[in-house]
């Protein structure tokens, strides 16, 4: 009796959730308004970053067709998909807070359609915009990050070369550490290397010592030179002198002076491969690049968090009107942004594991939703 009781209620449940009207209406109303806000921000957005770079495309004769379609076409989706999340935000509370003071929102609830069944089409408009914007920034961005910035260092801004890079110490392979004391980039010329070998216990067993290390681009290696060679056996040790020894390490000149925007270039796969080699090598920019990756997972799922705080904050008709619900949800919009920079930044100069970093404004903003969501009227 039960279980026919329980597919009974499963089935009402299927039955509610099947479209109606008004479920096409809103999400028609969702994301037009989406859509609409969306070209409305980026053509501001385009405007002012042509009217910043103007000189620096002129004095570099960056051709018209290359500012077209090498820069702005990437740089648009680039854009979109980074706040994308707030735009969805500002949207929901934007046609909102327009159907409560048409008293639309009360009319719906009165029709006998619950507020959490209100709720269904702006889930499927949050999931169609949430998968959207994961599939381009972890899958079309990347590719299209590396065209633009490729466009920037040639006509906007050219990369500035690190003078000298101090103390470096990575692990290249398992019980294998390099360290070089300073490194200079622009003449791929490293001073006082060595390689120390371990084995599973921690004794050392061998190491190469070198007051200089340079990098053969043409053989992809890098050699010591006036090297020292001291291979342990126990408690035998074997000294071996000569004026260059060639190895092969999975450490490249480019990951001593890697931009930070290279990390936006990457796809997801391509990421997560990355990140395995940093761990591997014990750098410590792998913060930067964890922090990345889970922002891409954090970043859509925002997307619901936001709806469902925009639909409860703005289906109530207030004093103040569509400007007062605005306001509010600016409000919102840049305490969110300020709480996502200041543990992205507590993550990688302090201990904030990257995780915690990126899902902590989610997990207030989650809090904040439920609490919205049980003063919306019913």
């Amino acid at each position: 009796m039960e279980n026919q009781n329980g597919k009974k209620g499963f089935g009402k449940t299927l039955k509610s959730l099947k479209p109606k009207i008004i479920d096409l209406y809103i999400i028609r109303k969702f994301l037009g308004t989406f859509l609409f806000s969306l070209v409305l921000i980026l053509t501001i957005a385009v405007v002012f970053d042509l009217s910043e770079k103007l000189d620096n495309f002129m004095e570099k004769e960056a051709p018209w067709q290359a500012v077209v379609f090498d820069y702005y076409f990437n740089f648009i989706p680039y854009f979109a998909t980074l706040f994308a999340p707030l735009f969805v935000f500002i949207t929901v509370i934007f046609f909102t807070s327009r159907m409560a003071v048409n008293t639309e929102i009360i009319a719906i609830l009165n029709s006998g359609m619950s507020f959490r069944r209100m709720m269904w089409p702006y889930f499927l408009s949050s999931l169609a915009i949430a998968g959207v914007i994961f599939y381009l920034t972890n899958f079309v961005i990347p590719h299209a990050n590396l065209v633009r910035l490729d466009f920037e260092d040639k006509y906007y801004r050219p990369k500035g070369r690190r003078l000298n890079i101090e103390n470096v110490h990575r692990q290249v392979y398992k019980n294998v550490y390099v360290y070089i004391e300073s490194y200079s980039p622009i003449y791929l010329r490293g001073r006082n290397f060595t390689i120390e070998r371990f084995d599973e216990d921690g004794n050392l067993i061998s190491k190469i010592s070198a007051p200089t290390v340079t990098w053969d681009s043409v053989s992809n290696k890098w050699s010591a030179l006036n090297y020292t060679y001291r291979e342990i056996t126990g408690r035998e040790e074997t000294v071996t002198k000569g004026t260059r020894i060639d190895t092969t390490l999975i450490i490249r000149p480019e990951d001593f002076s890697r931009d930070p925007s290279f990390v936006s270039t990457m796809t997801y796969r391509e990421l997560d491969d990355y990140i395995e080699l940093l761990q591997l090598q014990g750098s410590e920019e792998i913060k930067l690049f964890l922090i990345e990756k889970h922002r891409r997972i954090a970043s859509p799922f925002a997307v619901f968090i936001l709806t469902l705080i925009g639909v409860s904050l703005s289906s109530r008709k207030i004093r103040g009107g569509i400007g007062m619900n605005i306001g509010i949800g600016l409000a919102l919009s840049f305490s969110y942004i300020f709480f996502q920079q200041f543990a992205s930044q507590f993550s990688l100069k302090g201990n904030l594991s990257p995780l915690l970093a990126e899902w902590i404004p989610n997990l207030i903003y989650m809090v904040i939703a439920l609490v919205l969501y049980k003063m919306a009227p019913k």
